[in-house]
């Protein structure tokens, strides 16, 4: 995988509880390139029980579960991928989160799987902001990717809820193309959500639970 300031959050307040750490994860191992393909249309129920079992077994619990149309840039291919995918929310530490993220990894064959979690603002940890827009389709994002080729390196893709609202994350450093890229797009600025935290891209197995950041390697 891959799936932000005018007058909009950035950042949690202090005292405010922050959000649960999230899991970004899909079982699709294809290359889809018709956004009218019928495997997008996966509501991936047992994929949810899947992940929820493997949340449990590394002593968390699932506070929810969101499907999500992904829009990916493939810079090797070219062109604009897609997939169903699911945003978890779950109850787990670092170590846990990174060692179910792992697990997912591995047992739906992933080369990486996206975790976030949602940090003070002014955490010296922070390295990525998630920027959630109501009122954006994915018609609007593979469009937009298409047309902007700054946020399509540097972005990767992004991912939207089935209520049109479109999940963003991206390096702290990058939220001005972030930005641009919601306007562009016809995104409300004033109505969308920014957060900070941190990312990791998971691509270890249960066992050793190896991990490594987006452009770490």
């Amino acid at each position: 995988m891959s799936v932000l300031a005018f007058g909009i959050s950035t950042g949690t307040a202090a005292g405010s509880p922050l959000p649960f750490p999230e899991i970004f994860a899909t079982n699709n191992t294809a290359t889809i390139t018709d956004p009218d393909d019928p495997r997008l249309r996966d509501r991936l129920v047992r994929f949810d029980h899947e992940v929820r079992g493997i949340v449990l077994a590394n002593g968390g619990a699932t506070a929810g579960s969101t499907l999500l149309d992904g829009v990916f840039w493939s810079g090797d291919r070219q062109q604009l991928t897609f997939e169903r995918s699911r945003k978890f929310d779950v109850t787990l530490n670092e170590q846990s989160l990174r060692h179910a993220a792992g697990t997912v990894a591995k047992r739906f064959r992933q080369e990486s799987v996206l975790t976030f979690r949602f940090l003070p603002a002014s955490s010296p940890a922070v390295d990525a902001v998630q920027v959630e827009v109501p009122g954006v389709t994915a018609q609007q994002v593979r469009q937009g990717l298409l047309n902007d080729a700054v946020a399509r390196e540097t972005l990767g893709g992004g991912s939207i809820t089935l209520q049109d609202k479109a999940i963003l994350i991206a390096d702290v450093d990058d939220l001005p193309v972030v930005r641009a890229f919601v306007t562009g797009i016809g995104g409300d600025m004033g109505k969308a959500k920014v957060r900070r935290g941190t990312w990791e891209f998971v691509s270890a197995s249960a066992e050793t639970a190896l991990w490594s950041k987006r452009n770490a390697a």
